[in-house]
């Protein structure tokens, strides 16, 4: 049996925090989703609702999150439900990502990482289902994963769900009752109210109640026209403020959550469904100071984001090579001093990079974006070739756009970035500006790997002279 954690004491009562997470676990809907912020209490209301079932010999619930990794990530499912679980009696099977309870019911822990997994359900039947970042899975898995929702134990089956805000997602489209549609916050007395639905086609209709759904029907195994079976569904809003125990025990995540760029920021601590990646949300000149000069003793790098396509009458309008330049300050501060971009050939491409990197000094770190493939591999081993006695760096892209741009974005905008002075800044800042629906985003990815070889340098371990 696995060890009791030592955050719960022996003979307590382990109870749901007064507020949306007692909403939540009180919801008599058939299906729930809880949340809409970051560190609303979403995982440990998921983990907590089998508890009351696992007297019952024949039930058993899965929890489902996109991937196994996922699951077992630190702090994640897994960890936390050794924090529940044991003092329940449960026993762990972690080859298997399951717990037994001496009852003999179970919780599991399984993925949909792609759309045909779900098929490995076909015939199950699970009483209680649930999904972690509900937003993480395809409306096809969800639908198909309801079919699965039966029970044989006693238990009504239901569902019970939990996500963070994404305005491109079908989940938003599921609770838009429930959301301002032009503030993009939750409406406050429709949290945990019950809607009702039934699925006609592809479409769902609503209702206040199920009496008014009796007009879709269906036929039943007699051939009569019967009213179609409805659904009840409620969303229960949950911000960090409503986790007083997270609040006490991390204090500084809310300081964490604030210094997200503000897109980032406006879902995750402020709950924003509608808020979407805009021009001017994640970049203003505004932010930055530019200054005349170069404290000494600041640490450099330079990112690129690399093109070799000249422009023709196929293609007028090619990406461009970039390279950005920027400092780390003695005092961990940042400064771009330049920004500089060419439309050439592959020869071309070489030669720019070699005459940057002899305008920078030897100083000055140089990190490349590594294409995935053998193709990407050898441009980037040839360019080191090229660079030898400079330090050069290479790496693959991780994450998109939006998410590399993020941590440079948020020391703009809380005042920690400059900007030297010079006939660059124009370009640079408009670039920066259009990110990330502007066609070309090759200076902010070329920013966001620059910035990236300073932020984890050590300040005044460099420094460039001209």
């Amino acid at each position: 049996m696995a060890e009791a954690d030592p955050r719960i004491v022996a003979g307590q009562t382990i109870i749901p925090q007064a507020g949306p997470q007692t909403t939540f676990l009180s919801s008599p809907a058939d299906i729930a989703i809880y949340g809409g912020a970051a560190g609303g209490g979403k995982t440990w209301a998921l983990l907590m609702e089998p508890l009351r079932h696992v007297h019952n010999p024949g039930f058993g619930a899965v929890t489902f999150r996109r991937s196994t990794v996922q699951i077992r990530n630190e702090g994640g499912l897994w960890d936390e439900s050794a924090v529940l679980y044991p003092q329940m009696g449960a026993d762990p099977k972690e080859h298997v990502l399951s717990w037994s309870f001496p009852s003999g019911a179970s919780c599991s822990f399984a993925h949909l990482e792609h759309d045909k997994t779900r098929f490995n359900w076909q015939g199950s039947q699970i009483p209680l289902i649930n999904f972690d970042e509900l937003t993480h899975f395809t409306p096809t898995q969800f639908w198909y994963m309801v079919s699965r929702n039966r029970s044989m134990c006693g238990v009504r089956p239901y569902i019970r769900a939990t996500c963070n805000p994404d305005a491109d997602s079908w989940v938003a489209d599921l609770i838009s009752w429930w959301i301002d549609q032009d503030t993009g916050q939750a409406i406050p007395e429709r949290a945990g109210k019950l809607r009702w639905f039934v699925r006609v086609g592809e479409d769902l209709r609503w209702a206040d109640a199920p009496a008014e759904l009796e007009q879709y029907t269906m036929l039943n195994e007699n051939g009569e026209q019967v009213p179609i079976p409805a659904k009840s569904l409620t969303f229960i809003p949950a911000k960090l403020t409503d986790n007083k125990a997270l609040m006490a025990a991390d204090p500084g995540y809310m300081a964490s959550l604030l210094a997200l760029p503000m897109v980032e920021r406006e879902r995750l601590l402020g709950g924003n469904w509608k808020i979407r990646p805009a021009a001017g949300l994640y970049f203003q000149r505004s932010w930055c100071r530019v200054v005349d000069a170069v404290p000494a003793g600041t640490v450099w790098g330079r990112g690129w984001d690399l093109a070799a396509t000249t422009p023709s009458p196929e293609n007028p309008d090619p990406d461009y090579l970039a390279g950005v330049l920027i400092g780390r300050t003695p005092d961990d501060r940042y400064i771009v001093t330049d920004s500089r971009t060419d439309r050439t050939s592959p020869a071309g491409m070489e030669r720019f990079i070699l005459n940057t990197a002899s305008y920078d000094g030897y100083q000055v770190e140089i990190s490349l974006p590594q294409d995935p493939g053998s193709a990407g591999k050898t441009q980037v081993a040839t360019l080191a070739k090229m660079l030898s006695g400079y330090i050069v760096r290479s790496s693959t892209e991780t994450g998109d756009k939006v998410t590399r741009f993020g941590p440079f974005s948020a020391q703009a905008e809380a005042g920690n970035v400059d900007v030297l002075r010079g006939p660059w800044n124009e370009g640079w800042f408009a670039n920066l500006e259009g990110f990330p629906v502007a066609k070309h985003d090759d200076e902010a990815d070329a920013t966001s790997r620059a910035f990236e070889i300073v932020s984890l340098a050590q300040s005044g371990g460099w420094f460039m002279t001209r």
